[in-house]
């Protein structure tokens, strides 16, 4: 019998486990579509130009590079080929075949001709706190020389942060790093913004981009309820088990 009491606050507590992980599981789905850039019209190009990437929309300078083509084939676009400075095509600078998310990047002129990436995110709930996480990266246009500084301006709606400034050396790559910022919600849809900002001009500073996601902050009040009902079936199995032993 004490058996049979074990085996079913056993299961109740895994049962309630299992619910908390499926909600917390569920919650963090990215509200960004197409966010690793996969997903295009034709292929890598200038964004806008001779391809899109779906869900989203640009009028500046910016470029979708495929995986191994930043310093190797690069992208065409209204200008001819752009490339990036890397191993492959004569700076030994440590640039990557992707980013580490994989696949697709963005790659965007901070100083030339300069438009945000933009996305409108439907389904926020007003007042609550969202996190947009990405990773980026400062490179240099191939063909060209001096060091550049970039960033990224990230808005949501009218909310605006920006990551650090970057310096990079003369055919130079940073390397890849995560960044996320915390907005809160003003309206059920808003405009998720990526604003390359670089210097200086004609020395073509390049922020990368890959990997977008944004996802609720804080648990919405059934996850609460689910946490809450698992730890209290978790504290009853513990209980049960003292007696028990006793």
């Amino acid at each position: 019998m004490p058996g049979c009491i074990f085996r079913k606050a056993a299961v109740t507590g895994f049962s309630g486990m299992a619910l908390l992980i499926f909600g917390i599981s569920a919650q963090a789905s990215s509200l960004v579509v197409n966010g690793s850039f996969e997903t295009t019209t034709n292929g890598p190009g200038q964004l806008g130009d001779n391809t899109n990437a779906t869900g989203w929309t640009t009028s500046g300078y910016n470029f979708l590079f495929a995986y191994g083509t930043g310093d190797n084939g690069g992208s065409n676009g209204s200008g001819g080929n752009l490339q990036l400075w890397g191993p492959n095509d004569g700076s030994d600078n440590g640039l990557p075949a992707g980013s580490p998310d994989g696949g697709n990047y963005v790659g965007a002129d901070g100083a030339y001709e300069v438009g945000a990436i933009t996305q409108t995110i439907n389904g926020l709930t007003i007042g609550e706190l969202y996190t947009v996480g990405f990773y980026w990266a400062g490179a240099q246009q191939s063909g060209f020389n001096g060091a550049t500084t970039e960033q990224w301006d990230v808005s949501l709606g009218s909310q605006e942060q920006s990551t650090t400034v970057v310096d990079n050396a003369s055919h130079g790559f940073t390397g890849w790093e995560f960044q996320s910022f915390t907005y809160t919600a003003t309206s059920s849809s808003e405009v998720l913004s990526f604003l390359a900002v670089g210097t200086p001009t004609g020395v073509p500073p390049f922020v990368l981009l890959d990997g977008v996601s944004m996802a609720e902050t804080s648990p919405e009040p059934g996850t609460w309820i689910l946490m809450f009902g698992g730890l209290m079936a978790g504290l009853g199995f513990l209980r049960l088990k003292k007696r028990l032993m006793r």
